[in-house]
């Protein structure tokens, strides 16, 4: 989520009222957000029927051999529907975020498009999904309500597919460390195994897609909530400290390039590059915030509601959410 726009420093009676009803109505460009949603639900469907294959015949999932899944919806657009369960699940999760924030910006008057879907030819089939604010929030609890929105609303879209998808999942010894890639497992992901398969090594667990979606959900979430910048978390922090929250902001983002440093260039995990890149991107365009004109203080229950997101962000996070197998 992205803001801009600075009100004036001068404020008048009504100005809220007058600069929020300027933009109370937004123009939305229909045909392009149906347009990247059905590019993004094909994507993701091919990325899902590797997936489901991989997953029906127990071998581990191999991405290179999977892009054959274009070829194949060309040929045979049907011969990809198995992927349906993977991408509809993952979409509905990113769309239940981005919805979360859509609906608190209406709610507050504020400018803001609907969800944009990023088709792409990725692990997961999608670069995510993100709306675009184009008015001033002018006050701490619109900031804060708009930011927690999304991660509050996904979250909670994405336990029942987790709980599913787990309970579709099956034991395949060794499976964790076969291929060329291992996923991560967060601890909200872990517990669930744990319930549904106690005694069975992370390891010897083959996610059903569903699982595999919501466990894009997970790391969708937790890369929105780290506490940096235009981020989710970066907003929530903004609400809470106000300009402080520059100086932090840079602090993690100084903490997550040392993290990928340490991951990248020792032999636990080489994967750091995926936090590099990260940081330096965060640096570059995710930085700066807008004023906020009314200072009111969050109350007790928006302070509860921060915490929930912080336990959210713990649950969620892994140090290595990909790495290459044998390390």
């Amino acid at each position: 989520m992205s803001t801009n726009g600075y009100p004036p420093t001068a404020v008048t009676p009504g100005f809220f009222q007058t600069l929020q009803g300027e933009y109370a109505r937004p123009r939305h460009r229909y045909w392009l957000h149906a347009l990247l949603l059905l590019l993004t639900l094909v994507s993701t469907t091919v990325v899902g029927s590797g997936l489901a294959r991989s997953f029906a015949e127990s071998r581990p999932f191999d991405f290179d051999a999977d892009l054959a899944g274009y070829t194949r919806l060309w040929h045979d657009p049907a011969s990809i529907l198995d992927g349906l369960p993977f991408s509809l699940t993952l979409l509905f999760i990113l769309m239940a975020h981005e919805m979360g924030h859509y609906l608190a910006a209406r709610y507050y008057r504020v400018n803001a498009t609907l969800p944009f879907f990023l088709p792409a030819p990725t692990l997961i089939g999608t670069f995510g999904a993100f709306i675009r604010i184009r008015s001033a929030i002018l006050s701490k609890r619109a900031l804060f309500d708009i930011g927690i929105a999304g991660p509050l609303a996904g979250f909670a879209a994405l336990l029942l597919p987790l709980m599913v998808g787990v309970s579709l999942s099956k034991v395949v010894p060794g499976i964790g460390r076969q291929g060329e890639l291992v996923f991560g497992t967060p601890l909200f992901l872990h517990a669930f195994e744990w319930l549904l398969f106690p005694g069975t090594a992370t390891s010897d667990l083959y996610l059903h897609p569903v699982a595999r979606a919501a466990w894009v959900g997970l790391l969708a979430t937790a890369l929105n909530l780290l506490p940096i910048g235009q981020l989710d978390g970066g907003h929530i922090l903004y609400s809470f400290v106000g300009e402080r929250s520059k100086i932090l902001s840079r602090v993690f983002v100084a903490s997550l390039a040392a993290l990928g440093a340490v991951q990248l260039f020792t032999s636990v995990y080489k994967v750091g590059y995926m936090w590099l890149l990260w940081a330096v991107v965060l640096l570059f365009i995710g930085m700066r915030h807008p004023t906020i004109v009314d200072p009111s203080p969050l109350g007790r229950t928006r302070g509860w509601l921060g915490l929930a997101a912080l336990i959210i962000f713990l649950l969620s996070f892994t140090l290595a959410p990909i790495r290459t197998a044998g390390l």
